[in-house]
């Protein structure tokens, strides 16, 4: 083919070598069986378009799933993704239950409560992983910019969560999002000089003046669509000359000019239809002729825009560039764009489309209009029943848009700010709540902007900010919804938890005070009163006054193995209560109760603190191996979800461990994000734990400093006195015996009113340790017997420790090498690493030299593997255990045939023999 006329096409590709040749990997790896993400980055024109559709040709063999994102349709959740998915909808049933009913709920099929965010992009990477079974999958998505936010944050977390499912993401954005930021991606750039000025010969017919060609060549930076586009409408004499060439616009301006210029010289009907065409997202060809012919538009209106090459119809009425669009329909004026979206939105069947027809109406409004915001607001009811609660959302803003009542219009926009809170788009609630109370409200409304502020600022940091905002809701509640009002002063306590020593404005004193004399309990008191009674009187009148109504809240919680909604969200303060109160059984219970609640509802932004409740109970039972598995399947949904939360079970593996660095570095960017948000619940955690791992290093005066700082806390919900028992021994251990005796003396006020056989053995130790003769040797047996009953093995251990060190220094070495051993067994059985090395040096101390555990090496397995591993061996399908590690479950699938080929078995029942012991602790839920 001769220079001078070669294809504009073919022209533009041959400088994509570099880029061509990424694609062409992708897929390579794809038909390997991999799987991968990629976003192509550039300015409008620069040619990521061509590039897709080269991935689209080159596709052979692979399946190819395909969606446009649209400016006007950035409001309605999942607009996006319900393309993309929409051709595998029929593979949905082939999904795990919790994932079908997500995905079903989000694409309308069915309504339900609305699904968490991500648990739908665990759902599509389920739904795609099921079709690249049968054939690889290439999902390509165009004008990613525009991509509205819930599809967004779905395939963001998709293309994170991509292994070995055969399926590649490709996005093309002019500048990506949050949502897919940190993937990969290829900038696009210019073509080099020689490429663009064959391309501009290429379309150029008659002479071309050098200057102006190294003008256009300067201005356009290589840009493929401005080198093909700038040159249409210009007179011979421009080109050959460079007359009167433009050069005010920037380049995608001129670009969108030489659009709108061959829009302009066509027909007045042609150019509406293209306006409606612009206006109607979805392409359907059907839609935009009944539009059409609503508008009066007869004739060979779209021929001519075909002929411009400014769209084409083949099944969808498609633009050549996404920038015809933005082009046409931000030229056009404000009455042309209502005229096309009233047509739409008449055009439109309410029965099929109900939610697109009331949008196009709004757009349409050109002023306040009641009869459609009610249109919006039903729409954004039949958005939430389908799950839908960012769409639901602005439904609602526009409807308080176009409210011309201001009280109604205040209560929309209060109603949108509640909806985009439970959404997680919280900003987006701050400045409607703004919108809220420039309106005429009433009391209750007025109170309820307050609460939803606390509720935010909660959301956002769970720092000092968010209790006196509660508590302030609660106060204005009490007037006009007494039952609002006691579940908010619950909320500024469970906050105020969380503030602790760095809460500013309001104390947990005066909250519960106010709690008390406020609305009664509804007859009978359900968990929640319950616990919200039992907390007050805790905070006002001490711990032993509020024990026995705690005591019932949690055999109320108990009872009830289904809660309803409103209760059940108080769960994981129960599971706190459940610690303060010594409670090791309902501890036990209710975590494992709140897990399942929590994956069972598929609520995986709830699930990292459910996981730190339950990886609580591993701990204190010493099961490090388990504690680890959750903790690692928590920072998995962390990172999947971006839902930040403290590392509290790190803080205490790292302790118990033994591992000083790791806890040091731990400890450090803690205190650093509490200290700025305002939690001073972390800080005493990382205080706690640092003196359990010097008394377990024996470095008792820096385990007493850490103890002094941690004390001041003690006193708070979801901390069993701790504080007070390391304090003990090591204050003891440093001498400092009035200090002990003060601690002893705080920490049986609360032991004796749990009466739970950890208070009581936790006590008997303490106690020892002050103690001498065989009152000293009664308490450690007591405390043995006591701990034996119950699931807190680490402190066991800690005891036979104690006992052991006690009967050694009372020259009693065969007595003592029996407790020290039983401590060193269990404590390196454990995992426990610090407290083992303590106890060895004390057996050693009496002349026997400990044996310590060894366990068989294999060929090593990654992270990962050995995760997986686990939970295979613990009975879990791949589909469950994709579910908790938010992977696909032929990803399990590939992990297991490489756990298997390590470890030289067949079959997941070889699992438990050919593991190592410290890899198959039992997990559970």
């Amino acid at each position: 083919m001769a220079e001078g006329h070669s294809a504009p096409g073919q022209l533009t590709l041959e400088d994509r070598r570099h880029e061509s040749a990424a694609l062409d990997g992708l897929l390579a790896a794809v038909r390997a069986g991999r799987s991968g993400a990629l976003v192509l980055r550039g300015e409008a024109g620069i040619g990521k378009t061509a590039l897709l559709e080269h991935a689209v040709a080159s596709a052979s063999g692979v399946r190819v799933l395909r969606a446009t994102a649209v400016e006007s349709e950035m409001e309605l959740a999942f607009a996006a993704l319900h393309q993309l998915c929409g051709p595998m909808l029929d593979r949905i049933d082939r999904l795990p239950g919790p994932q079908r009913d997500a995905l079903a709920t989000t694409f309308g099929v069915r309504a339900g409560p609305a699904p968490d965010r991500f648990f739908v992009g665990l759902a599509v990477l389920s739904l795609l992983s099921e079709v690249a079974h049968k054939q690889p999958v290439l999902c390509v998505v165009d004008d990613a910019q525009w991509l509205d936010r819930a599809s967004a944050q779905a395939l963001g977390f998709v293309a994170r969560r991509l292994f070995a499912e055969s399926v590649a993401l490709l996005f093309a954005a002019r500048e990506p999002g949050e949502e897919l930021a940190g993937l990969p991606e290829l900038v696009v750039e210019g073509l080099q000089d020689a490429y663009a000025r064959r391309l501009l010969k290429a379309v150029i017919p008659g002479r071309l003046d050098e200057r102006v060609a190294d003008q256009l060549l300067s201005e356009t930076g290589g840009n493929p669509l401005a080198l093909l586009e700038l040159p249409r409408g210009r007179s011979a004499t421009q080109l050959a000359g460079g007359y009167a060439l433009p050069g005010a616009l920037s380049l995608s301006g001129r670009i969108e000019e030489s659009f709108l210029k061959r829009l302009a010289a066509l027909p007045k009907d042609t150019q509406r239809l293209v306006l409606v065409a612009a206006a109607e997202p979805t392409g359907d060809p059907a839609l935009v002729w009944r539009a059409a012919e609503r508008l009066g538009i007869t004739g060979p209106a779209l021929e001519s825009a075909e002929s411009a090459g400014l769209i084409e119809v083949d099944g969808r009425v498609r633009f050549r560039h996404p920038l015809v669009r933005s082009a046409v329909y931000r030229a056009a004026s404000p009455n042309d764009r209502r005229l096309a979206h009233r047509a739409l939105g008449e055009a439109t069947d309410a029965r099929v489309d109900a939610d697109r027809r009331a949008w196009h109406l709004a757009e349409a409004a050109a002023g306040p209009d009641e009869d459609v915001a009610v249109e919006l607001e039903r729409a954004a009811g039949r958005a939430q029943a389908r799950g839908g609660l960012a769409a639901a959302a602005a439904f609602l803003e526009r409807a308080s848009d176009l409210t011309p009542e201001p009280l109604r219009g205040a209560q929309r926009a209060l109603g949108a700010a509640q909806t985009k809170y439970e959404a997680g788009a919280l900003d987006d609630a701050v400045a409607l709540l703004a919108t809220a109370e420039t309106g005429t409200l009433d009391d209750l409304e007025r109170a309820r902007v307050h609460l939803l502020r606390g509720q935010i600022a909660f959301a956002s940091r769970r720092g000092s900010d968010a209790p006196p905002l509660l508590f302030k809701a609660a106060r204005e509640l009490e007037a006009v919804d007494p039952g609002l009002a006691r579940t908010t002063y619950l909320e500024a306590l469970s906050a105020g938890r969380f503030a602790g020593r760095l809460a500013r404005g309001v104390t947990l004193v005066e909250v519960s005070e106010a709690a008390l004399a406020g609305p009664p309990p509804p007859q009978p008191a359900r968990p929640p009163d319950l616990l919200l009674e039992g907390l007050a009187i805790r905070f006002t009148r001490g711990y032993a006054a509020g024990a026995p109504i705690l005591k019932e809240a949690l055999k109320a919680f108990r009872r009830k193995t289904v809660l309803p909604p409103e209760e059940a969200r108080w769960l994981l303060l129960a599971c706190r209560v459940a610690a303060d109160l010594w409670d090791d059984e309902n501890l036990t219970l209710l975590s494992a109760r709140e897990l399942e609640r929590c994956r069972n509802a598929g609520a995986l932004s709830a699930i990292p603190l459910a996981l730190d409740a339950r990886t609580w109970t591993h701990v204190v039972s010493g099961e490090l191996d388990a504690a680890a598995s959750l903790a690692d399947e928590a920072r998995t949904v962390t990172e999947a979800t971006g839902v930040a939360t403290v590392p509290y079970a790190p803080l205490w593996l790292a302790a118990l461990r033994g591992k000083e660095s790791e806890l040091l570095r731990l400890v450090e960017t803690t205190v650093r994000a509490a200290v700025s948000r305002g939690e001073g619940f972390a800080l005493a955690i990382t205080e706690l734990v640092s003196a359990v791992l010097y008394n377990g290093l024996g470095r008792y005066e820096t385990a007493l400093a850490a103890c002094r700082s941690a004390g001041t806390f003690s006193d708070l919900v979801g901390s069993p006195r701790g504080p007070e028992s390391e304090l003990i021994e090591a204050a003891v251990r440093c001498g400092e015996l009035q200090v002990a005796e003060q601690a002893l003396e705080r920490l049986a006020g609360t032991t004796r009113a749990s009466g739970t056989d950890w208070a009581l053995g936790i006590e008997a130790h303490s106690r020892a340790l002050l103690s001498g003769g065989d009152i000293a040797e009664s308490l450690y047996r007591e405390a043995i017997a006591r701990l034996g009953r119950t699931r807190v093995r680490m402190q066991l251990a800690r005891s036979h420790l104690l006992y052991g060190e006690w009967l050694r220094r009372e020259r009693r070495r065969l007595d003592a090498r029996e407790q020290l051993r039983a401590a060193c067994e269990m404590f390196s059985a454990m995992g426990i690493e610090a407290f083992a090395a303590r106890a060895e040096r004390e057996l050693l101390a009496t002349g026997e030299r400990a044996r310590r555990r060894t366990v068989e090496t294999r060929e090593e397995l990654t992270p990962q593997e050995a995760q997986i591993a686990r939970l295979a061996a613990d009975r879990l399908s791949n589909a469950e255990i994709g579910a908790r590690l938010i992977i696909s479950q032929h990803t399990v699938a590939y992990h297991l045939r490489k756990v298997f080929n390590k470890l030289g078995i067949t079959s997941r029942n070889q699992l438990s023999r050919a593991l190592p012991e410290a890899a198959t602790a039992k997990v559970t839920a």
